[in-house]
């Protein structure tokens, strides 16, 4: 029988995962179409690596077994599966057609209700992904200030223009490489020795899981208007979940361009950029940005549907109470059980669990705490992305588990032996990176 959300005796049975996993290993390069979801992430020979079925909170792999699931589709769940009011939406849209010959209705209307939300969005333009439109707001700085590097700081997708600043820009020209540069996150001064003439815009996740100090965001904010420099928000993980208008709202910081995704349509294909009409006046004619689908009605009718529930039902409140629990649940039973080199950080809204490298590798650390998790039924890869489906009961499941959890990590770490508990590999680390990771542009003489 496959498992259940429970405390079984058994590691869930991955049978059809695995039939699947060999016959992509022929046809799809990395094996997965997203980095995060890749089986790299996950303990290779414990954790299923196909969901066939999401209802609420919970997931269904392709073997039949059920799961609590924290990763919430690496994000864009902000409801949860299957949610009724978003999906009723999807259908009745879907009888009247899904991308037509003419624009529809849905993209003025979906325009009107960010407005009202979002701070600075004077002006709305539609795309599919997150690395379109942080792409599209590079652009837009770069024609708006006639000029040419970006500063970045955090994870903007894969277009060439960031990813140049990774372990992964091959095949990207040197000329690009040499446009965009690194900042340290809550480190002013590496913004300021970064500064030149050319620095069209500063682009960052408003916060990862560190929350900004002396006052980071407001002196992001000073030092662009002092230099002509465009602030860009890169709210795909914030927008519409730390705050209905995203981080704008919550730190009280206006961005000049703020781009948004993850969270917005409750999973469907749909990325937004918002800002200042006198700077985005250059996509009337000026900056070529369109794409066939961006006017795609089955999106925007899930995006209406999500941005009125997440407003009308209050859902950034609810997720940080949620999310409140499982942060403080999960400290106070590492902190009983004396294991201070583990940890739950960030907003309540999305949290890390961290490991310390001086109880071991965090990777296999992490790997032991996701492979017992994953037996009592908890899809886990070490946050917790909250969604309006995380039920009172969800969150009580899983401080249970916790409480049986953790106590395996402190027996294996103080064996150190930590592997000698791994049934399978441990989980690869990803190239991402958001401290420590400083590049700056040589200055002009």
């Amino acid at each position: 029988m496959p498992n259940k959300v429970t405390f079984n005796e058994n590691y869930p049975e991955i049978k059809k995962s695995d039939e699947y996993y060999n016959r992509a290993l022929k046809l799809i390069p990395a094996v997965t179409q997203t980095l995060a979801k890749g089986p790299q992430q996950n303990v290779k020979g414990i954790a299923p690596k196909y969901l066939v079925k999401g209802k609420g909170s919970h997931v269904w792999d392709a073997d039949g077994n059920e799961f609590i699931d924290f990763n919430m589709g690496i994000g864009p769940l902000s409801l949860g599966y299957a949610y009724p009011k978003v999906d009723n939406s999807i259908a009745a849209q879907l009888k009247d057609g899904i991308t037509f010959s003419l624009m529809h209705p849905l993209e003025v209307e979906v325009a009107e209700l960010i407005n009202s939300i979002v701070p600075n969005a004077e002006s709305i333009r539609y795309s599919k992904t997150g690395a379109d439109v942080t792409s599209a707001a590079v652009r837009v700085a770069r024609a708006y200030t006639g000029k040419q590097k970006i500063l970045c700081c955090g994870y903007h997708g894969w277009h060439d223009w960031y990813i140049s600043v990774t372990d992964k820009n091959i095949g990207i020209p040197p000329a690009v490489n040499d446009l965009t540069f690194t900042i340290n996150y809550n480190d002013i001064q590496s913004v300021k020795d970064s500064i030149d003439s050319d620095i069209a815009a500063i682009i960052l996740e408003p916060f990862v899981f560190e929350a900004p100090k002396e006052n980071f965001l407001q002196e992001l904010r000073k030092i662009c208007d002092e230099n002509g420099i465009l602030l860009i928000f890169d709210e795909m993980w914030t927008g519409f979940r730390i705050a209905l208008g995203g981080a704008q709202q919550y730190f009280n910081v206006n961005a000049d361009l703020a781009v948004f995704s993850k969270a917005v349509a409750n999973g469907m294909p749909i990325s937004i950029l918002t800002g200042k009409k006198e700077i985005m006046n250059v996509l009337d004619d000026k900056v070529f940005f369109y794409t066939t689908f961006g006017g795609e009605a089955l999106s925007l009718a899930a995006a209406k549907a999500t941005i009125e529930e997440l407003r009308d039902k209050d859902v950034p409140a609810f997720l940080a109470k949620q999310g409140k629990k499982l942060k403080e649940g999960y400290n106070k039973i590492a902190n009983e059980l004396g294991m201070s080199y583990t940890n739950c950080i960030g907003y309540e809204c999305r949290s890390l669990i961290t490991f310390n490298p001086e109880a071991g590798n965090p990777l296999e650390l992490k790997s032991l705490v996701q492979q017992e998790m994953i037996k009592r039924g908890i899809l886990w890869g070490g946050f917790h992305n909250m969604s309006f489906s995380h039920s009172d009961e969800d969150v009580e499941y899983t401080l249970k588990a916790y409480k049986e959890v953790l106590p395996i990590l402190k027996k294996a770490v103080d064996e150190k032996n930590v592997k000698k508990y791994l049934k399978g590999e441990p989980v690869a680390p990803v190239f991402r990176k958001v401290s420590n990771f400083h590049t700056k542009p040589k200055h002009k003489s």
